[in-house]
């Protein structure tokens, strides 16, 4: 038994207020990080928010160490910085350029295929196996990438090159879940994120050392600078707390079935706060690709 299930279980109304909380901060982070990208480059962004993380995500690291015993030696480090590679500053690189590049419905629902891209590299390395149903779903997600690429009607904006880099980003994201199964036995989840944003900021650093010479920061309005904090402490690390908070309390898949309120949510935040539109292909490529999703989690 571990510590936090000898721990006072929470109200159904605080655990669920927390993972509404957590759903809301992810679905703004994608508007919240188009404002940013008003003046920020892309690469900058990237560094610089992934930096912030690592340093704000290090005192609760240090705090957490104080209760858990969770020890790594140095065989541990190669592949926990490996993660922040690839689940953090290829991650947030891709993400970033994307978003920069097509809409926040886009890439909300591009976003969303994640866990279809998870079940196939997993496949590949031969943790999961694929059933009929789990290829319907994929086929019926891939048709909704297309409508909404194909469609005449596709929201302003929106370019298959930025979808392109969204989905890589789920790439590398979906690399970092499966290489990190392994590690994430071993160690909590505070010392696989710690080392992922510490080794993600490393990876970055050139680039935003590069960036940031170059870059006139004092120009910056508040507001970007503001949108960077955000992106920063909430998306990336306070919603994580709570990711992993309500694991301990309930079961993952109830957790994970919250996951499909994010792209409708970023959607519809992005109308009056972005001016977007839900054009008629964003209805319908959205539908397929979360019904798709649903199936192949369920298959």
């Amino acid at each position: 038994m571990t510590e936090g299930s000898l721990q006072k279980r929470p109200s159904h109304a605080k655990l669920y207020s927390l993972i509404g909380l957590m759903i809301l901060l992810w679905s703004l982070n994608f508007v919240i990080a188009k404002v940013a990208l008003r003046e920020f480059p892309p690469l900058l962004l990237s560094g610089l928010r992934t930096t912030l993380a690592a340093l704000f995500i290090l005192p609760v690291y240090a705090w957490k160490r104080r209760t858990d015993r969770d020890t790594w030696t140095r065989e541990d480090v190669p592949m926990l910085v490996l993660l922040g590679v690839f689940g953090v500053a290829l991650n947030q690189v891709f993400f970033v350029a994307g978003l920069s590049r097509t809409s926040v419905g886009h890439s909300a629902l591009m976003i969303g295929v994640t866990p279809m891209i998870v079940l196939l590299i997993a496949a590949l390395a031969g943790q999961e196996r694929i059933t009929w149903k789990k290829a319907l779903g994929m086929a019926v997600a891939i048709g909704g990438v297309a409508v909404l690429n194909l469609s005449p009607s596709k929201s302003a904006g929106a370019t298959i090159g930025g979808d392109i880099l969204i989905l890589l980003s789920c790439v590398t994201f979906a690399l970092f879940t499966v290489l990190g199964k392994g590690v994430s036995k071993r160690h909590s989840s505070i010392t696989v994120n710690t080392f992922a944003y510490s080794g993600g900021a490393i990876a970055l650093f050139p680039v935003t050392f590069i960036y940031v010479r170059g870059f006139h920061l004092a120009g910056l309005s508040a507001a970007a600078w503001l949108a960077l904090v955000y992106m920063a402490a909430f998306p990336s690390v306070l919603c994580y707390l709570i990711y992993y908070y309500a694991l301990t309390h309930i079961p993952a898949s109830r957790v994970s079935a919250f996951s499909y309120i994010q792209p409708l949510l970023a959607m519809l935040l992005a109308v009056p706060l972005l001016g977007e539109h839900i054009t008629s292909a964003l209805a319908l490529g959205g539908t397929f690709i979360l019904a798709g999703v649903f199936l192949t989690e369920r298959g």
